[in-house]
């Protein structure tokens, strides 16, 4: 009688790390489980608690991150923290319930959009199975989700570093920025629908893959007109950032405009900060001040409303 074969799931190496969000109420409830079990309690900086237990090290952070580790993780998880706890079966599920996340494709995503200062960068990463399931493990999550610029950064060069990885950016100084918006009709959308497609070109010339995902940001085929690859095809869909991939291309484009508003923040003089509100206008004012009124431009996308405020509101402060 012939041996029934394992599942591809069974003969994958055994994971190590696993992190997982809770809430308050799994948080507490997890806890409960951990103290009457008789876990070792332990002192951990930021952390609601942290225990060890058989092959398991467990630590739970004020934000509700949840960070197991030890050679018993999947055990913990599968027989523990699943079916009693958070009540949801997840690990070792994403390629059956997400298989297209681990085709070989290409993700996009932007940074910078909403901000006044800083440029507008678009970034195309390429990536297959064995970077996605490696990127699971790591818990990478889109920019929006990691709010220190450090974490961000690392999080950009373990991307790049990752086997076969390819992530290409598009982006421009504040002062060609400013051109081309003017240039394309005064029109983000389409400003950036170019901007995605030199990322994609750029990208793609290194390694060809089928298709894309992208953050639909209009219902226009606007990216596709730029495109002009007929053997790519580019999905657009809402919060494609679940997307590995596409969550993979949102840290590298938050990284370069991390690094881009560093420099402009040397040359300014004090750290420029995200964003559009009265402290970021009041920078913008400084700016005028300091520099002139054209100088503006060097800095920030002019045609924000929070550009035309800060030039005003410069000259009635002279």
């Amino acid at each position: 009688m012939a041996q029934k074969k394992q599942s591809d799931f069974d003969q994958t190496k055994k994971r190590t790390t696993y992190i997982k969000e809770l809430t308050p109420l799994q948080a507490e409830k997890l806890k409960d489980w951990l103290e009457k079990h008789m876990w070792t309690p332990r002192k951990i900086d930021y952390s609601l608690y942290a225990y060890n237990g058989p092959e398991v090290n467990l630590v739970v952070y004020t934000s509700g991150k949840a960070v197991i580790q030890g050679k018993g993780t999947e055990s913990f998880v599968q027989f523990v923290l699943e079916p009693e706890i958070t009540g949801l079966i997840e690990m070792g599920y994403e390629q059956l319930s997400h298989p297209e996340w681990f085709e070989a494709h290409a993700g996009i995503d932007e940074s910078g959009k909403g901000d006044l200062f800083g440029p507008l960068v678009s970034a195309c990463v390429i990536a297959d199975g064995d970077a996605v399931r490696k990127w699971i493990e790591d818990d990478l999550r889109e920019s929006k989700k990691v709010t220190s610029d450090a974490m961000v950064l690392e999080m950009a060069r373990k991307i790049k570093a990752t086997e076969g990885v390819v992530a290409k950016v598009s982006y421009a100084s504040m002062e060609k920025y400013n051109a081309l918006y003017i240039k394309f009709g005064s029109n983000l959308n389409k400003l950036l629908a170019w901007m995605h497609a030199q990322a994609i070109k750029s990208a793609y010339a290194v390694r060809p893959v089928p298709w894309g995902m992208l953050d639909q940001f209009t219902k226009q085929p606007l990216v596709q007109r730029q495109l002009k690859l007929p053997e790519f095809n580019l999905k657009m869909q809402t919060k494609a950032e679940s997307d590995p991939v596409v969550a993979a291309a949102s840290i590298i484009a938050r990284a370069t405009y991390i690094l881009q508003m560093r420099k402009l923040s040397e040359t300014f003089g004090e750290k420029l900060l995200k964003g559009t509100n009265a402290e970021v206008r009041e920078q913008a004012v400084a700016i005028v001040k300091k520099f002139g009124a054209d100088s503006l431009k060097k800095f920030a996308k002019i045609h924000f409303k929070t550009a035309a405020e800060a030039v005003e509101m410069a000259k009635g402060q002279q």
